[in-house]
């Protein structure tokens, strides 16, 4: 479990479902363009319109780890929490730099 679960109650991220269902149903659809051996910008546009959608989700979740999760540690003042979110967020970054 993570520290941010021992602070307080981990953030309700269930609004993102049906996002997520939007962009499964785009996945679905860029499937079947490649079954039916459509015209391939075609498929990269669909392709990166469900990209651009899971950044969309990405970043509401991440803006809700820092509101909640980040938030909560440095409202207790505890040193060592708040350098441990930090460097979470450093690796979070570093992991998904793209």
């Amino acid at each position: 479990m993570s520290e941010c679960c021992e602070i307080q109650k981990h953030p309700d991220h269930g609004n993102e479902v049906p996002r997520l269902n939007r962009i499964a149903g785009q996945i679905d659809g860029v499937k079947r363009m490649i079954e039916e051996r459509r015209y391939c910008p075609d498929i990269l546009t669909q392709l990166r319109a469900a990209r651009s959608a899971l950044k969309t989700v990405e970043a509401s979740i991440l803006e809700n780890h820092l509101n909640a999760c980040v938030a909560s540690a440095m409202e207790q003042g505890d040193s060592k929490a708040v350098a441990g979110k930090i460097s979470e967020i450093r690796e979070l970054f570093k992991r998904f730099d793209d």
